[in-house]
């Protein structure tokens, strides 16, 4: 069976970082999601991905090329202007096999999609959507469902009393290609708000299935950490590269860590990563590749991708900081996102 994955998402409210980076490229525990997304699902024996690219294709295609070295294979199609979620699987349609997943590639999940499978298959529906439980649902649009799973109605955005239902939908699909008939080509089509209450009206075979496992959405800077940190105390189970030497610290290849250092667990140390003298590093901080801490400098609660220079007695405290930032000596930040120091820092 081949997936769909949807990575032509912009990211806006993860800007800066996702100012010129497709927002499935946003490093989750120093590698892209959507690596770690394609590797979770080769796993459970999936092969063969299409990826649905928009903003900054080229990114995506040079990072996982034709997928041979993750031992799968990858097609890509590419939206000349905005299509929507259905408008972007419809434009795939010759990449499609009779049967097919979809994913939304911005989404942090880790779910074994084995029983969704086995339900699409026994239910006989056209459509099944992947569903989460959630504790608040008013910001989501709820699901509800009949006793056979078939999904009755969408309600967006309940207010209290509206639904007793907390399911959403989890951006995770099983869709037959006959289905691809209910979107109209060339022009942006919400799957949300045309396709399935489309498929509903028609009587066509609309089904939802609980999900079990990890699901969040990265699209705020809250969540993006709130990821790194479920990481770090392994609630979400992704691999960690690197080796585990002490609990809670995982240290990749050719570090070095500079006399009267301390890391205080949980803490990530990427591959080339120098720490100097009397630095203190951690609790929950993930430091990427070639990155370069200097004696005495501080960091908390922080997130730095690869390629990163914090100077000397530099403080950051839950900061974001994205490729080849530079903090500059005995700089205190709070809360701060930036792709690089040069450029306007969003605090």
């Amino acid at each position: 069976m081949k997936a769909l994955l949807l990575a032509g998402g912009l990211g806006t409210r993860l800007r800066p970082l996702t100012e010129q980076l497709p927002k499935p490229m946003a490093l989750v525990g120093n590698r892209p999601w959507i690596e770690h997304l394609i590797v979770q699902l080769r796993d459970q024996g999936i092969r063969k991905f299409v990826l649905a690219l928009k903003h900054y294709p080229e990114l995506i295609r040079r990072h996982l090329g034709d997928g041979s070295r993750y031992g799968v294979t990858i097609d890509y199609v590419i939206e000349q202007e905005a299509l929507g979620t259905a408008g972007a699987i419809k434009n795939a349609e010759p990449l499609l096999d009779e049967r097919f997943l979809v994913f939304n590639a911005d989404i942090v999940q880790h779910i074994d999609v084995k029983p969704l499978l086995r339900f699409h298959q026994e239910s006989g529906a056209t459509v099944t959507i992947g569903l989460m439980e959630v504790e608040e649902p008013s910001a989501f649009g709820v699901v509800e469902l009949s006793d056979r799973g078939e999904i009755r109605r969408f309600v967006e955005k309940p207010k209290p009393g509206e639904t007793t239902s907390k399911r959403v939908n989890a951006g995770i699909y099983v869709m037959n290609k006959e289905a691809l008939a209910y979107i109209p080509p060339g022009r942006e089509v919400s799957i949300e708000r045309e396709t399935f209450p489309s498929l509903i009206e028609q009587g066509a075979g609309l089904y939802g299935f609980p999900l079990q496992g990890y699901w969040l959405d990265i699209g705020t800077r809250e969540r993006y950490r709130k990821v790194h940190w479920d990481l770090l105390d392994r609630k979400l189970k992704l691999m960690i590269h690197g080796q585990e030497q002490n609990k809670g610290i995982w240290v990749g290849k050719d570090v070095r860590i500079g006399d009267g250092a301390l890391l205080i667990p949980p803490v990530i140390l990427g591959d080339g990563v120098r720490i100097g003298d009397k630095a203190i590093i951690g609790p929950y901080t993930v430091i990427g590749e070639g990155c370069h801490i200097a004696a005495r400098a501080r960091l908390s609660e922080t997130i730095l991708w690869d390629g990163c220079i914090v100077k000397e007695g530099a403080q950051l405290y839950q900061c974001v900081f994205g490729y080849d930032s530079e903090i500059e000596a005995g700089h205190i930040l709070y809360e701060a996102y930036a792709q690089r120091m040069k450029e306007e820092v969003s605090v």
